[in-house]
């Protein structure tokens, strides 16, 4: 995925989930976050960051921030970003778990949740759950950096899907490179944790693949091991 007008900015403070003050061309400036989750471990004062022009004029903010880095590895911290780069990928035959699909749909409603994205590869139909993933320690990436009940019941609805006959896929986008491995985040969330480990047993495909990252565009990388 491309970004469009980017510019470069000194992050320092977030208030609140939804803006970060920055420095800009020498003046402070206030922009969107596009994530909602801590980002502690990125979004800290001095931190080189990366920011989208907004097109509607009309907004409060005219920037949005994207990515930022933390030492000298670049993370998009971009949660919508997530969905598009596994939909682009399957759409240009780039996951080679899934290269052979007909019928590609995103935000499909089953049971009592909306699935990021439909696919049907004949025989087979299925579901992919999309989680996006910043957090990372020491070369291993996790998930969640907050609890997530949604991401849970996500996760058991999926397991229903697959016991209906129909094939599951919960893919975790690590939005940098320099991955070792990918596991849940059980400290934070041990639900999580928890029904991760029974989704797989029950027939689940649980995939992470990292990012190719620079200021202006993510684009899906490598498969990285899942430990859980």
């Amino acid at each position: 995925m491309k970004y469009s007008s980017v510019k470069k900015a000194v992050f320092i403070n977030r208030p609140n989930r939804f803006v970060a003050h920055v420095m800009l061309d020498g003046r402070e400036e206030i922009v969107h976050v596009k994530n909602t989750g801590r980002c502690k471990e990125i979004l800290k004062a001095g931190a080189t960051v990366f920011l989208e022009k907004s097109a509607n004029k009309g907004r409060k903010t005219g920037y949005s921030l994207i990515s930022s880095y933390k030492g000298d590895v670049l993370i998009n911290i971009d949660s919508q970003v997530p969905n598009a780069v596994i939909f682009d990928a399957i759409k240009e035959k780039k996951l080679k778990e899934l290269n052979n699909v007909d019928v590609l749909r995103r935000e499909v409603t089953y049971g009592n949740s909306r699935f990021d994205i439909y696919f049907e590869s004949p025989p087979d139909k299925g579901f992919i759950e999309v989680k996006g993933v910043t957090l990372e320690k020491n070369g291993v990436a996790m998930f969640p950096d907050a609890p997530t009940e949604r991401g849970t019941k996500h996760i058991y609805e999926m397991i229903k899907a697959v016991e209906d006959g129909y094939k599951g896929y919960v893919i975790f986008v690590i939005q940098m490179k320099g991955i070792d491995y990918f596991t849940p985040n059980e400290a934070m969330d041990k639900d999580f944790a928890e029904a991760l480990r029974t989704a797989e047993q029950k027939g689940v495909t649980i995939l992470a693949y990292d990012c190719h990252v620079t200021e202006d565009e993510i684009a899906l990388g490598d498969r990285v091991d899942v430990a859980l």
